[in-house]
């Protein structure tokens, strides 16, 4: 065999190396913690008991829709979503346990749709030392979203607090500008939020609101009858309620039971179906209610034939605690919908840095099959509020009835 000279010696060299070291022109995948080849770990806290219990069903449409798509996409890109959900009991100092539990024991890859503003508050400062992702938080808290210059390893996705007061503030001064109004909050900054959205989209009618009472969320339902009494002497013919479900409920019926027949303004996190059932078998005389939705309602017989809905049945079929007709299920499923699109963006580099930019700065979802038609979920790298439309709706007496069109507060909330 001939001997080889010395350039060919040095290039025959070059190659070996290459080849040793997988030289294409492919880039190599990237992955991070909580990344495996064949698995994805993503970590949530949210209120499976406590006061806010009724919100913990989100997290089980969460798993739910994450095993349809393991069961029959296999996964994202190869990989399944393992999901591992605690039970903070909407309880601050829980959060912050078990949250760092989930980062420094069982090495999550991301913490996705944490409940509650409060909750969510006290781990954000933690998560963003940490660099790790805290994606979606289940909080319209306006501070989620408007402050991602100081906390840019945090996004929300529901409408903010903020931008749905304003939409009920404009349905008041086009359609009821003489309103006396009262204000049951809750007094933390989710209820403060709400709070301010209403008065600063009343602007100059703002003298509007005669009387503002708020509640402890430790509080017992049946002493919040004090506060509706002092709302109802006011003269207040206009009642707001910006509470979480189990207080909604008992407020709905307090408001009954002493007598009083106001307009009715719920919030948007309180008003499923299935809680205005609850409203109603505990004595409360439902009508001239007003609240806002952005997600398709199971039970809204326009939507029985809608290929979303039939997506979302199917997915909840994965739930044997969920409630088809629990509006918060639809909910869960559709922001775990705008996770897994995410996840499958990131493609080859699944780096914590490369989803959480991806989530906060490159969102355009026009077909979440979750949301009512119209409804996008969208970010960039100066607009970090994914979704800014809703619209209003009313209580039939039998359930939720669309009413105008949507209403964008995009832009108004800074």
């Amino acid at each position: 065999m001939p001997k080889m000279g010395p350039r060919l010696g040095v290039l025959a060299a070059f190659l070996v190396t290459m080849a040793a070291c997988g030289g294409s022109n492919t880039p190599a995948a990237q992955t991070d913690v909580g990344v495996t080849g064949t698995t994805i770990l993503l970590g949530n806290t949210i209120a499976q008991s406590g006061p806010a219990r009724a919100y913990g069903t989100i997290g089980n449409a969460e798993l739910a829709y994450f095993t349809y798509i393991n069961n029959t996409k296999g996964g994202v890109n190869g990989r399944k979503i393992n999901f591992k959900i605690l039970d903070d009991a909407y309880t601050p100092a829980n959060t912050v346990t078990l949250t760092k539990q989930l980062v420094e024991q069982d090495q999550v890859f991301a913490m996705f749709s944490g409940l509650g503003t409060q909750a969510q508050t006290s781990v954000r400062d933690y998560l963003n030392t940490q660099k790790v992702p805290q994606l979606f938080v289940a909080t319209g808290a306006t501070t989620f979203m408007a402050d991602y210059g100081s906390h840019n390893w945090t996004i929300g996705w529901q409408p903010p607090y903020q931008g749905e007061a304003r939409i009920y503030a404009k349905d008041i001064l086009a359609n009821h500008a003489s309103a006396k109004i009262g204000v049951l909050y809750q007094n933390d900054d989710y209820g403060q939020d709400y709070l301010k959205g209403l008065t600063d989209g009343l602007g100059s009618s703002a003298s509007l609101i005669v009387d503002k009472e708020s509640y402890d969320v430790t509080a017992a339902v049946p002493t919040l009858a004090a506060q509706l009494s002092r709302l109802k002497a006011s003269g207040a013919d206009t009642l707001f309620l910006f509470t979480t479900p189990g207080f909604t409920i008992g407020s709905l019926a307090i408001v009954t039971k002493i007598g009083w027949a106001p307009l009715i303004y719920l919030n948007s996190v309180s008003n499923p179906q299935v809680y205005m059932g609850l409203a109603k078998k505990s004595g409360a005389a439902l009508a001239n209610v007003t609240s806002v939705a952005y997600l398709k309602d199971p039970t809204d017989p326009q939507w029985a034939s809608d290929a979303g809905m039939q997506l979302y049945k199917q997915v909840i079929a994965n739930c044997t605690t969920c409630n088809v007709n629990d509006g918060f299920n639809i909910y869960g499923a559709a922001v775990a919908w705008t996770m897994v699109d995410v996840l499958t963006q990131a493609g080859s580099t699944m780096t914590r840095k490369n989803v959480m930019d991806i989530a906060a700065n490159h969102l355009n979802e026009t077909n979440n099959p979750f949301l009512l038609p119209g409804v996008v979920v969208k970010t960039n790298s100066s607009d970090h509020f994914p979704i800014t439309q809703e619209q209003v709706i009313h209580w039939s007496g039998t359930g939720w009835t669309l009413q105008g069109s949507i209403i964008d507060e995009r832009g108004t909330i800074k």
